[in-house]
């Protein structure tokens, strides 16, 4: 018995593969025929009106890419002198106020948390004071501009270590 199954197995196993191997032939896809397009069918002309599209200038003051927003000016350890770093700042911004006479902007000096409060108050209204006259040395009207010390009141960066330090020495521009 198990001669014959083995035997009806090969049999089975043989048949299987004989019918895998032989070949299918494929149909070939019908051809394709061009037909001329009929003239007498034409589109009808849409007649429907589309109103324009009112753009607005955006102003730069309100692009976050743009060269207005960066708004602060970065000062050492102890000075008021506007770093070079800072000059394309206060240089943007100045060109800004002269085309736009309407707005105005409040410099705010800041400091670090080192230092008395009476020190850093002086000190914040100095660095205030150096942006404002840059600004109006580059032709910003004073009446645009007002100049205040927050001292180390409003820092920036919380910490105590020369990174942080840096960024809560500064002045910021806050346009009204």
């Amino acid at each position: 018995m198990r001669k014959l199954s083995s035997l009806a197995f090969a049999i089975t196993t043989a048949a299987i593969l004989s019918a895998c191997s032989t070949p299918v032939k494929v149909s070939e896809p019908a051809p394709v025929v061009e037909r001329p397009v009929d003239k007498a069918v034409t589109p009808q002309a849409d007649t429907r009106t589309v109103a324009p599209v009112e753009t607005k200038s955006l102003d730069p003051l309100d692009d976050p890419k743009g060269v207005l927003a960066n708004r602060s000016v970065y000062f050492d350890f102890d000075s008021y002198v506007v770093r070079a770093d800072g000059k394309p700042v206060v240089e943007n911004h100045s060109a800004y106020l002269v085309k736009n006479k309407n707005r105005s902007i409040l410099v705010q000096g800041n400091t670090d948390e080192r230092g008395g409060a009476e020190y850093n108050l002086a000190l914040g209204q100095k660095r205030a004071e150096a942006v404002r006259k840059a600004m109006t040395t580059l032709g910003v009207p004073e009446s645009q501009i007002e100049a205040v010390s927050l001292g180390k009141e409003k820092p920036k960066a919380t910490g105590s270590n020369e990174e942080a330090w840096a960024q809560n020495r500064r002045a910021d521009i806050v346009y009204k």
